[in-house]
């Protein structure tokens, strides 16, 4: 049976945690695309240079090694190619939640029932999602975060790294949670949060 070959975009730090996700679930990378010239291989993985959907084949599969979460927006809506999840079997994920294509979840992450999880998001180490959350695209949880039941959190917000999430909060697109902020209100669009409980420190233009 043929197996589509998976590339990776991005050779920075995200793109080593991506391939050690492929490895355990013994899937190979056939190589990784960056704009940095200077790299030339990650972790024994060759880097092909720029992006070139050409260099790929049509049932390729293609993950995004970004971090910014804007950046992996920008790289999503301007590539044509299909897009594959790397879930790492050390996360405990219901059988009853939903994971869109392009999100990487890493180890001891936990996602309880009927969570929602959009595309192209990163769930870091250890974060918890909890029942009936909805967690929009190119979100990214940070490292022993933890969402209660029934949080929403918008597209592109960064939830920074050992922060909670009180159950039920709402949660805007494109803000920022910084680290180990307890958020017990709803937070709007664009802004900054830090502290506890969190207040705004800014708003983002």
């Amino acid at each position: 049976m043929h197996n589509p070959k998976i590339f990776i975009r991005g050779a920075g730090s995200q793109a080593k945690v991506i391939l050690e996700i492929l490895e355990v679930l013994k899937q190979d990378c056939a190589g990784i695309f960056d704009d940095n010239p200077d790299i030339k291989e990650v972790l024994g993985y060759p880097v092909l240079g720029r992006w070139d959907p050409s260099l790929i084949s049509k049932d390729a599969k293609m993950i995004l090694a970004i971090g910014t979460n804007a950046i992996r927006k920008k790289m999503a809506d301007t590539m044509d190619c299909q897009w594959m999840s790397a879930i790492h079997p050390s996360a405990n994920i219901s059988t009853r939640c939903s994971i869109d294509p392009g999100t990487v979840i890493m180890a001891g992450v936990s996602i309880n029932t009927c969570a929602v999880i959009g595309s192209h998001a990163i769930i870091n180490t250890n974060a918890s999602v909890d029942h009936d959350c909805k967690v929009g695209d190119f979100v990214h949880i940070s490292p022993n975060a933890a969402l209660a039941g029934h949080v929403t959190v918008g597209e592109g917000t960064h939830i920074g790294i050992g922060s909670s999430i009180k159950q039920g909060v709402k949660i805007g697109k494109w803000s920022v949670i910084g680290a180990g902020t307890v958020v017990i209100r709803d937070v709007p669009d664009n802004v900054v949060v830090v502290g506890n409980p969190g207040r705004i420190l800014k708003i983002n233009v």
